[in-house]
């Protein structure tokens, strides 16, 4: 008896402290979303401008991705592409440099000189400040895919979507483009098995260095 009722306590503090975690990383994405958004005001003016003077086209790229639970949402960015680049895209998958269903290419003709600027210092996804305030995402979590992309991934990669995606994740700040579609994967399931507060809170200042320039973001 004594040992069901010390395994009914040690259930109650992991719950404890598993609602104490999420209130506390709420209350970041909160905090660090506002913030983010009053502070970078300034550039996102100008990059705003600087999109709108090079091609045609909304500032603003919205795309729907899969999100906590599978639940599907918008998520935003700046457009870094032509308008007419997900027709060009058929034309390029013998071209794709990633393992698995999702696409990259280093190279890519479908973006913009502004679009592999913000690409290179990670500028492009500032909106998603807005995602976060939303509630759709987190400042830290798995980077969130697409809907089709989800339909090919293997039954064990869906754990990554018991969290909410994020801005930044082990992916971000370990290689980007230079890790596997399988190793990436892996990370995202490190992250949600041992996800913490000072886990998070030191993935969000490793990131602050990617701003700076990172050499594998495209």
């Amino acid at each position: 008896m004594e040992e069901l009722q010390c395994r009914i306590d040690d259930s109650k503090i992991v719950v404890e402290e598993r609602k104490m975690y999420e209130f506390s990383k709420r209350s970041i994405d909160i905090l660090g979303s506002l913030c983010g958004l009053v502070l970078l005001s300034p550039i996102l003016l100008i990059i705003m401008v600087l999109i709108k003077l090079e091609s045609k086209g909304p500032v603003i790229f919205s795309q729907e991705r899969v999100g906590r639970y599978e639940k599907k949402f918008k998520m935003y960015k700046f457009r870094s592409m032509v308008i007419n680049a997900e027709e060009l895209k058929k034309k390029l998958e013998a071209q794709n440099e990633m393992s698995g269903p999702m696409f990259k290419m280093k190279d890519d003709p479908r973006v913009t000189k502004v679009g592999k600027f913000i690409r290179k210092t990670s500028l492009d996804e500032i909106p998603q400040l807005v995602n976060v305030l939303k509630g759709d995402m987190s400042l830290v979590g798995p980077r969130p895919s697409l809907p089709k992309e989800v339909a090919q991934f293997e039954l064990w990669m869906h754990r990554r979507h018991d969290v909410k995606p994020g801005l930044t994740c082990y992916w971000q700040v370990r290689g980007r483009n230079n890790i596997d579609f399988e190793d990436w994967m892996k990370l995202d399931i490190k992250y949600v098995e041992e996800r913490s507060f000072w886990g998070d809170i030191k993935l969000i200042f490793k990131t602050v260095f990617v701003l700076f320039g990172d050499k594998n973001a495209s």
